[in-house]
């Protein structure tokens, strides 16, 4: 099966972008230990996100918006002027956190470049995501940036024919089962997961082990030699 065009998430496979969120949800811990238990807390949250994704999306702003209902809803729609301009304040230094690209990325980019189409495809707010490629120093190693609000087999399906000759002739590698694995294999690419350490809960799907198009990286440096074979073969 002859490969053209390779897709590649962004956030937690390119640079760190769950361990910025962790970090933050501890903060908010901290801020408020005095009206709720971390659990309680950590569920309601949970709960508030889930509820906001169709309203708000993915990324730091929904993030944020869904923090700050959460403390209302705990405190009784009355939580304190320091707890939100606490929370505003994580947010904004969210957004301008530095970016971190994950070790062996720039190299397997620069390998696959060679031969493929990259095409980056990532879910969020447009202009952060737009804001951390530029400040990854990636971004020229991609003939196409897809930013979507969901990532599902018709995006996949839609993007590849856009951008490359079909799923059929295109892989996607990412760390998330629910958003870069499962939709991308139902479309008909391959498909390649590079785990990352920290998992958003909403990003959780069982792996398809089995599958013929699926492969469990062990990092993203292994990527240009499996899509190479997958060529070859």
């Amino acid at each position: 099966m002859r490969i053209t065009t390779a897709g590649l998430d962004a956030d937690d496979t390119l640079w760190h972008n769950e361990t910025i969120f962790r970090l933050t949800q501890d903060r908010f811990r901290s801020l408020m230990a005095d009206v709720a238990a971390a659990d309680v807390l950590d569920a309601r949250l949970a709960a508030v996100e889930k509820r906001n994704l169709s309203l708000y999306g993915y990324g730091v702003k929904g993030f944020t918006l869904s923090l700050i209902e959460t403390a209302m809803e705990l405190t009784g729609g009355a939580p304190s002027g320091r707890i939100i301009a606490d929370i505003l304040a994580a947010g904004r230094e969210m957004l301008g956190h530095p970016v971190e690209p994950l070790p062996g990325v720039a190299e397997a980019l620069a390998d696959l470049a060679d031969d493929y189409r990259l095409v980056l495809i990532t879910k969020g707010d447009l202009l952060h995501q737009e804001q951390k490629l530029a400040a990854s120093g990636l971004g020229d190693r991609f003939a196409a940036v897809e930013i979507v609000s969901e990532k599902d087999e018709a995006t996949y399906a839609t993007v590849f024919a856009r951008h490359g000759t079909g799923a059929a002739q295109a892989v996607m590698c990412g760390n998330s089962m629910r958003s870069d694995i499962l939709p991308a294999l139902a479309a008909g690419a391959h498909a390649a997961h590079v785990p990352y350490p920290l998992t958003w809960a909403h990003e959780m799907a069982e792996a398809p082990l089995g599958h013929e198009r699926f492969a469990e990286l062990g990092s993203i440096s292994e990527l240009p030699g499996w899509v190479r074979a997958i060529s070859a073969a």
